[in-house]
């Protein structure tokens, strides 16, 4: 049976975009500062496939790549996780989602009659520091903390001592019937967190609420066309569950890999798409360069397991879904390159894939290999003849 598995390590950017200074993002270069900060990386497999390669990053490479490698530029006017992944999946998202610096007194007024009760904060803050800022005012009056970020993003912070999780998600639903129309935001993220004293931490409980993708993507297709889709980590959430067939919601990068060789080793027909998350959500946005490098090593410790479950036709690529250099100024994405490596055992290795227009090629690619019908209907151009020699 044809396998096709996506990995997004999220956050991995590979360099800043030309429109990067647009975005208050120029010199941005998630990987090569994290290596840089960390004083070099132990990631042998990833640089034997080719990342190391990738023009632009001006790192030491190999002579001669296992796999396939290049890099590919966001078409979408936008460096969030949602527009992203869509257009990963061949849609290209032309309006861009909604960004408040902080939520108007008619929202904020609105969300708090709906779910009968006051919020506090909403102002643009890193989610660790507002629960430690706000997190005393939020035990003794019960009041969800509302903030925002540089991203298209209403973020919602409870205490699951305070609030059940139950409940949060329901807050967070309701958030999202409210942020649409103008006021869509790409996503609502459901923040738990525990502690007390003034010291709270997150837990990983989180949730994300996702707009439906506002067009095709390569999801409904291989669905449609009765193929396996296998969403891991955040990618239900992201997707709003449409195009999926199966469903493994994991909280962290070492449950996610787990379930991704756990899938590798079984039989399935159509795609496997998995979210890394905790480059991003653990190490990009807490400016944590060190703690990335060590995920970055992580990841690639595992990564032959999940090559060595793969046969035949099978193909894996290695991508993310935009930047989150941890040594720039601020906690927000970056407006990056993503790396793109791909590996199967039948396909060719050392091709250099260049500069893709658009993270659309990795749908397309996609599409094509399994002989979609409905390919035409995504964007991008396809890059399996690349790979294969053809």
């Amino acid at each position: 049976m044809p396998r096709f598995t996506i990995v997004v390590l999220d956050s991995v950017g590979v360099g800043a975009m030309p429109d990067a200074e647009r975005f208050g993002d120029a010199g941005a270069n998630t990987l090569a500062h994290v290596m840089q900060a960390a004083g070099g990386l132990n990631i042998p497999n990833l640089t034997d496939l080719g990342l190391c390669n990738i023009d632009g990053l001006n790192l030491p490479g190999v002579a001669h790549p296992s796999g396939c490698y290049g890099r590919c530029a966001e078409r979408s006017d936008a460096k969030d996780t949602t527009s992203g992944h869509f257009e990963i999946a061949g849609l290209v998202v032309g309006k861009p989602y909604r960004v408040f610096e902080k939520f108007p007194p008619r929202i904020i007024g609105e969300l708090e009659r709906r779910i009968g009760t006051k919020t506090i904060g909403n102002y643009p803050a890193s989610g660790t520091e507002i629960i430690q800022a706000l997190g005393d005012e939020h035990m003794s009056t019960g009041y969800p903390i509302v903030y925002t970020s540089a991203d298209s993003i209403m973020q919602i912070a409870m205490h699951e001592d305070v609030i059940p999780l139950a409940r949060q998600y329901e807050i967070c639903g309701i958030a999202r019937k409210l942020m649409q129309g103008d006021d869509t935001v790409g996503r609502i993220i459901c923040r738990p967190f525990a502690g007390g004293g003034g010291r709270y931490a997150r837990t990983e409980n989180r949730r994300d609420f996702a707009v439906d993708p506002p067009g095709c993507t390569l999801l409904d297709l291989l669905k449609d066309e009765g193929r396996d889709v296998i969403a891991i980590g955040k990618i239900e959430d992201i997707f709003n569950r449409r195009g999926i067939t199966e469903i493994e919601h994991t909280k962290n990068n070492a449950q996610g890999i787990d379930a991704v060789a756990r899938f590798l080793g079984g039989d399935f027909d159509g795609l496997l798409f998995a979210n890394l998350v905790d480059f991003d959500m653990l190490y990009g946005h807490r400016n944590d360069a060190e703690g990335y490098a060590r995920a970055l090593e992580y990841f690639d410790g595992r990564l032959p397991l999940l090559m060595e479950r793969m046969a035949g036709n099978d193909i894996l690529a290695i991508t993310a879904d935009h930047g989150c250099d941890p040594t720039h100024p601020g906690t927000d994405h970056t407006r990056e390159y993503i790396p793109l490596l791909v590996w199967g055992p039948k396909l060719r290795s050392g091709a250099n894939l260049g500069t893709r227009r658009t993270f659309a090629d990795i749908g397309a690619t996609v599409a094509d290999y399994f002989g979609c019908e409905g390919r035409h209907k995504l964007a991008g151009e396809s890059f399996l003849g690349e790979i294969k020699g053809m």
